[in-house]
C-alpha cells in the first residue's frame, strides 16, 4: 500500500520500527513528567521548588549537550541511544520504588530529576541526528522531522492527560511504573533497527577542537545563529508552563492534578497541529516567514491564559501557546537539518538542543521566582509579552535572514541558482 505524501518517511522500514517504539515510550515519559511536577508541588506547596525541579531536569542540556554532539559525531548513535535509554528506564524504576514505598523526599526527587536530565541531555541531540541514518530516501528528512514532531507532541497531548487521570485514580507511583515499562518498547525497536546512511568517517581530533569547530559552524552562520537565539527566547518565556501549572490549577481554579494534565495536554494538542501542518509541506521552502508568526502566536496564547478564568477558554489559549511554541521549534529544526553538513550534524543538533531545551532551566527558575512575587497568571503575561516582542523583532530582520539562507538553499538544490529567494 502506497503511503500518502504526508507520511512518506514511514516507507523506510527502520524508521517505521523506531517510530513505533518511540510512540510507546514518549507517552510514558510525559505521564512521568506530570507526576514529577505534581509530586514536587504536593511535597512542598512551592512554585520555587517546582521551578527547581524543572531547572535540575533541564540544566544538563545547557552544559552537556555540546559534549553529546561530539560523542554522537564520533561513535555509533544507535548504541548511545540504547545506553542512555536504559539509564532513563532505571531512573523511572527508582522513582517507582521510592514513591511506592513512601520513601521519596524533596531532596531525592530533585536528585532523580537531575539524573533524568543528564541522560536526556545525551538522548535528545543523538536522536535528532539519528533520523538521517535510518531513512532509505534522504529527501524524506523534512517529513521525518515533522512526523517525529507529531509523535513527540502527540505524546505531549496524550501523556499528560493520561497522567492526570492516573494520578487521581492510582497515584504518582503508577505513572512512574508505566514509564519504566515503556522503555522496553523503544529499546526493542532499536535492537532491530539498522542504519542505512552512516556519517562520513572523520579524522581523530581533540574533543575541545571538535566543540570549537561545531560552535564556529553553528554560531558563525547568521541564519542558524538567529534561529538558536529564537529557540532560547521561546523556551525561556513560554517553556516554563509545566512548572507553573500546579499553582494555576490549585490557586486559580481550585482543582488538582487532572486539570494540570488537561492544560499541559492542550499545549501538546497545539504542538500536534503545528507538526501536522509541517508534515504536509513538500519541502523546506517557504518556512522562514512562519518563525515570527509562530512567536507572536505563542506570546498571544500566554497573554490570553493570564486573563482567562474559564477552564475551556484557558484550554484554547494553551492550544494556541503550544501551537506557536512548537511551530517555532519544528520550523527551525527543519531548516537547520536541511542545510547543515552531515559530519557536523550531531554537534549542530546538540547546540539546537542546548538553546531550546537547555534554556529551560533559566525559564523554570525565573518563572518560579516571579510567580512567588506576582503570581503564576502574571508570570504567563510577562513571558507572553516578551515572546511576542521577539517575534516582531525577527519579522523586521526577515529579509536579511532569507538572504543568508539563499546560498545554502541553492547548494542543497532546494531552490534554483536563479530562482526565488527563500520565503
Amino acid at each position: 500500500m502506497e503511503l500518502p505524501q504526508s507520511l512518506r518517511a514511514l516507507r523506510s522500514p527502520n524508521f517505521r520500527r523506531y517510530y513505533a517504539g518511540q510512540a510507546v515510550s514518549m507517552i510514558g515519559t510525559w505521564m512521568q513528567s506530570i507526576a514529577l511536577m505534581w509530586l514536587a508541588y504536593k511535597l512542598t506547596g512551592s512554585t520555587v521548588f517546582t521551578g527547581l525541579v524543572g531547572f535540575l531536569n533541564s540544566v544538563p542540556y545547557l552544559v552537556l549537550s555540546p559534549v553529546a554532539g561530539v560523542v554522537g559525531d564520533r561513535f555509533d548513535r544507535r548504541r548511545i541511544l540504547m545506553t542512555v535509554l536504559t539509564l532513563m528506564g532505571l531512573q523511572a524504576l527508582a522513582l517507582t520504588l521510592l514513591s511506592g514505598f513512601g520513601l521519596i523526599t524533596p531532596a531525592l526527587l530533585a536528585t532523580l530529576a537531575l539524573v533524568g536530565g543528564l541522560a536526556n541531555s545525551f538522548e535528545t541531540p543523538t536522536r535528532q541526528a539519528f533520523f538521517v541514518q535510518i531513512l532509505d530516501h534522504r529527501e524524506d528528512l523534512p517529513n521525518a522531522i515533522a512526523l517525529n514532531s507529531i509523535l513527540m507532541n502527540g505524546a505531549r497531548f496524550v501523556g499528560p492527560s493520561l497522567g492526570g487521570i492516573a494520578i487521581a485514580a492510582a497515584g504518582e507511583t503508577f505513572c512512574f511504573a508505566v514509564n519504566a515499562v515503556s522503555y522496553l518498547a523503544v529499546l526493542a525497536a532499536l535492537r532491530g533497527t539498522r542504519t542505512v546512511n552512516k556519517p562520513p568517517l572523520r579524522a581523530e581530533t581533540h574533543v575541545l577542537a571538535d566543540l570549537a569547530d561545531g560552535w564556529r559552524y553553528a554560531l558563525g552562520f547568521y541564519p542558524i545563529r538567529r534561529m538558536l537565539l529564537v529557540l532560547a527566547t521561546v523556551s525561556i518565556t513560554i517553556g516554563p508552563y509545566s512548572s507553573l501549572m500546579p499553582a494555576i490549577a490549585v490557586k486559580t481554579f481550585s482543582q488538582g492534578a487532572g486539570l494540570v494534565g488537561f492544560f499541559i495536554g492542550c499545549v501538546g494538542l497545539g504542538a500536534v497541529i503545528a507538526a501536522a501542518s509541517l508534515a504536509r509541506r513538500p519541502s523546506v521552502r517557504g518556512l522562514a516567514k512562519w518563525i515570527p508568526i509562530a512567536l507572536v502566536l505563542a506570546g498571544a496564547g500566554a497573554i490570553g491564559f493570564c486573563f482567562s478564568r474559564t477552564v475551556w477558554l484557558s484550554a484554547l489559549f494553551m492550544v494556541l501557546a503550544g501551537f506557536g511554541m512548537f511551530l517555532t521549534s519544528s520550523t527551525c529544526n527543519t531548516i537547520i537539518q536541511s542545510v547543515i553538513d552531515d559530519d557536523k550534524r550531531g554537534r549542530v543538533m546538540s547546540y539546537y538542543t542546548m538553546f531550546f531545551i537547555g534554556s529551560l532551566p533559566i525559564g523554570h527558575l525565573g518563572a518560579g521566582w516571579l510567580a512567588e512575587h506576582i503570581g503564576a497568571p502574571y508570570t504567563f503575561l510577562a513571558g507572553g509579552i516578551a515572546c511576542a516582542l521577539a517575534g516582531c523583532a525577527f519579522a523586521l530582520a526577515l529579509p536579511s535572514f532569507r538572504e543568508g539562507l539563499r546560498p545554502l538553499y541553492v547548494s542543497r538544490g532546494i531552490i534554483p541558482a536563479t530562482g526565488d529567494k527563500p520565503r
